[in-house]
């Protein structure tokens, strides 16, 4: 429909008269903007700012030896800023208490399966409230491997989960499988080539810069890998001749092996402790001697502590890699702190106990940079503990992943009816010097009963007891007793007694 002019002048008046008004309420308008975007600058301001916890009084066990005894250890945004005696601890921090309690670096699984619901991706299938992660917090595990994923149980969100993807490289080696065996030394001579090759290039293209590139066609990429240092082969074996032959393998061609298992490698110590090797043990393990060789075998007890005194690094592992709820009853996740205590009862010192659920299990994978012992700069993954940390009554009060508290005993329905924290470190009370005056709002004092008043004693029933009768009292019915009756009673008590 078209318009006539008068209706168009009609419809473009107020038009000019919008744009007079937004012109004389421009200075207005732009003030209001400025007021009402305050409150929004405070809002990123208190997003923005440094969250900081405060763990106040425990003895700290920094994983590397160390003790310091009622000290503090100051997080500022998950990391460990500080911790010592002389640490200042800011009005805004989240204090807790943890005086007479124990504060270790937070425990390494370095195998498991069901603690983060899913076996999938763990970037995208992460379960946060899973009841497993639960347990396994309680237990002090604040990091494990699930496939070849190392990532951290942050319960309750998945930010910042997945600390590394490529933990190691799996590969075989056993005198089960002799073709395996010749695949993977003619992967590894083959790699040991190229970098030859590729050295030699470096070199020549100094003085040659037509100098040609060795080729990476049929240069197996995993062996490659390992032989740069990149990344740590695994090997699953027990028996000790494969357990040799993956020493001698690994000093031919200058790699560092992880062996998994490892029952008899106290017989071998001394070849894989000069092949730099990493032992993933299960102290509790029994396996008897093959009775039909003359040579040692079988498990020991003393495995890990012979591993480790020909300079083998040990990690302790349980028998079942999940939360057992039923089954094998103290020999899974729940119980890895009582794996190490039983390397410690085979002779491993209680330290290098400690180390191998902590930073010797952060090395293996490849995050020590960042997790497994309490160091200025490190990730604050912390737990607190009511004792010894490898004595099996001890319980995990708090469990700290990235700083935050992610559980809590006392919050938490598997354990807190047990020894229940006392109040003093749920709520600390403050403390006032003697010289100080009570606050204003403090509740008076009851005064005292003075000493001379008599206590006043309440009747029952309207009569007072016998006991309480004046003895002097001639209503006495003792004292109004005849005479003559109580000489006849002492006669007959004398008569009675000879």
């Amino acid at each position: 429909m078209h318009l006539r002019p008068n209706q168009q002048r009609r419809t473009s008046r107020p038009t000019w008269l919008l744009m007079a008004a937004s012109l004389f309420l421009a200075p207005t308008a732009l003030a209001n903007v400025s007021i009402d975007d305050e409150p929004a600058e405070e809002a990123e301001a208190e997003e923005d700012k440094e969250e900081v916890l405060a763990l106040v009084g425990g003895e700290i066990h920094t994983g590397l030896g160390g003790v310091l005894r009622d000290a503090t250890i100051l997080v500022r945004d998950g990391k460990i800023g500080a911790f010592g005696y002389d640490v200042d601890v800011p009005e805004d921090a989240e204090v807790v208490d943890v005086s007479g309690m124990r504060v270790y670096p937070g425990l390494i699984a370095v195998g498991s399966f069901g603690l983060f619901g899913s076996s999938g991706n763990l970037d995208d299938s992460v379960d946060p409230y899973n009841q497993n992660m639960t347990l396994a917090l309680a237990a002090g595990i604040t990091t494990a491997v699930d496939g070849n994923s190392v990532a951290k149980l942050k319960r309750g969100h998945v930010d910042g989960l997945v600390v590394s993807s490529s933990a190691f490289e799996t590969m075989s080696y056993s005198n089960g499988n002799p073709q395996g065996q010749l695949k993977v030394e003619g992967d590894l001579k083959g790699a040991a080539d190229y970098i030859r090759a590729y050295r030699a290039w470096e070199q020549e293209k100094k003085s040659n810069k037509e100098a040609k590139e060795p080729s990476k066609k049929g240069v197996d990429q995993k062996s490659l890998r390992i032989l740069r240092g990149e990344v740590r082969p695994r090997f699953n074996a027990d028996d000790r001749t494969d357990l040799l032959e993956i020493a001698q393998l690994a000093q031919r061609y200058g790699f560092r092996p992880i062996i998994n298992g490892c029952r008899e490698g106290w017989t071998v110590a001394d070849e894989l402790g000069r092949a730099g090797a990493t032992a993933i043990v299960t102290p509790r393990t029994r396996r008897p001697k093959d009775e039909s060789l003359l040579r040692e075998g079988g498990s020991s007890i003393e495995n890990a502590a012979t591993l480790y005194s020909h300079g083998v690094n040990v990690v302790v592992v349980p028998a079942s890699r999940g939360i057992s709820l039923g089954g094998i009853v103290g020999q899974d996740l729940l119980h890895l702190p009582i794996e190490a205590g039983f390397a410690i009862r085979g002779g491993l010192p209680q330290l290098a106990g400690l180390r191998s659920i902590t930073i010797e299990a952060a090395r293996v994978l490849g995050v020590d940079y960042r997790i497994g012992s309490i160091e200025v700069g490190k990730d604050a993954d912390l737990i607190v503990t009511d004792g010894d940390l490898l004595h099996y009554q001890t319980f995990v009060q708090w469990a700290i992943v990235d700083g935050e508290i992610v559980y809590d005993k006392q919050a938490e329905m598997f354990f807190a009816h047990i020894r229940p924290r006392p109040e003093t470190a749920l709520a600390p009370a403050e403390r006032m010097d003697s010289g100080e005056e009570a606050p204003a709002d403090a509740p008076e004092e009851e005064p005292a009963e003075d000493a001379g008043e008599e206590p006043v004693i309440e009747e029952s029933g309207g009569e007072e007891p016998e006991a309480n009768e004046d003895p002097e009292d001639p209503e006495d019915p003792e004292e109004s007793e005849d005479p003559e009756e109580s000489e006849e009673s002492e006669n007959t008590e004398q008569t009675a007694g000879a």
